[in-house]
């Protein structure tokens, strides 16, 4: 089949609440997917019910052209999970970490023992083999974790968070080790993160989920076109000048700018220089005072802010409860 991962209308419900709301995707095999959306929008819920650790209430979804609801043992086989919380056992050797692993997805002994040293080597921990789990560092164990989930060679590898509470450089480590495990293993991998500037670098298709629902689909520039095919102008002021120039601009560039605390942005077509210069006269013509004003390209935040807004969540996320009722289930 083109296609590791398909959801096809699913849709999960507990009790009335709707926590998948009718979601379609097709991943290719292969890919770097990337699953993006604020707190409570649905992700765990769908990861889970892609491993299946959850049922869906509606709607199929396939894994390797294999129907979930058909034979989930297999399908399990075939998925490596990586959590945004280290999982590695810190009293066994980085060796001894991939052997239970190994044991536990019932690899053979031989096959542990050789497979185990090449992914030792290609997560760059192939001198800290008889190294204590314990012993090594955040990003270190990282990376440990990411062999292990590779022990039995799975077609999919999928990464929640991955690099949540790593450093910049060992972020950037991590993003080159994602990259080549997915170019030479030609593994599909399924990602969701909260850093944006990640999801830009690695993933070859996004797929933005909010209430449940996927808002917007496609390659990181496809989604930054869809903001604007020009420049983005930025604003700033005071509270009583903001609102003043929000309006201003409104009727200025006839669309609705984006609001975000002390700030808006509005998207400019056409020569963005000229154009900013223009609004920025007849603001000062208008009496209405900025702090600053300023151009820039639309960037994936600027994506995330158009198609998920910027208010904040105060109901109880969609995704935990997906956990209560997984932590119930175990």
């Amino acid at each position: 089949m083109e296609y590791s991962i398909i959801l096809e209308n699913v849709t999960k419900k507990f009790g009335d609440f709707t926590a998948v709301d009718n979601i379609s995707l097709r991943i290719k095999k292969g890919e770097f997917f990337g699953l993006l959306g604020p707190n409570g929008a649905g992700k765990t819920t769908t990861i889970n019910m892609i491993m299946g650790l959850l049922d869906p209430t509606s709607g199929r979804i396939i894994i390797e052209g294999i129907d979930t609801k058909k034979d989930i043992k297999k399908i399990r086989q075939m998925i490596g999970f990586v959590s945004q919380e280290t999982i590695v056992e810190t009293e066994l050797t980085a060796m001894d970490n991939i052997r239970l692993f190994g044991r536990l997805y019932h690899v053979p002994e031989d096959i542990i023992e050789q497979r185990g040293r090449e992914l030792l080597r290609l997560v760059e921990l192939e001198k800290f083999s008889n190294t204590y789990a314990g012993m090594m560092s955040g990003g270190m164990q990282r990376r440990l974790a990411v062999a292990k989930a590779l022990i039995h060679e799975p077609k999919i590898l999928v990464l929640d968070e991955p690099t949540t509470g790593l450093d910049v450089q060992n972020r950037v480590n991590f993003w080159n080790l994602l990259e080549k495990i997915n170019k030479e293993k030609e593994i599909t991998i399924l990602l969701t993160t909260q850093y944006l500037e990640e999801a830009d670098r690695l993933c070859q298709r996004i797929a933005i989920i909010d209430h449940g629902k996927v808002v917007a689909l496609g390659t990181p520039s496809e989604l930054k076109k869809s903001i604007s095919k020009g420049s983005l102008l930025d604003v700033s002021a005071d509270e009583n000048n903001l609102k003043k120039a929000f309006e201003f601009a409104r009727k200025f560039f006839k669309q609705e700018p984006k609001l975000q605390g002390d700030r808006f942005s509005v998207a400019v077509d056409g020569e963005a220089l000229d154009i900013m210069n223009k609004f920025v006269r007849e603001l000062e013509s208008k009496g209405i005072e900025v702090i600053s004003v300023s151009l820039h390209q639309p960037t994936l935040d600027d994506v995330f802010i158009k198609y998920t807004g910027s208010s904040l969540r105060d109901n109880v996320s969609n995704d935990a409860i997906s956990r209560s009722n997984l932590a119930r289930r175990r």
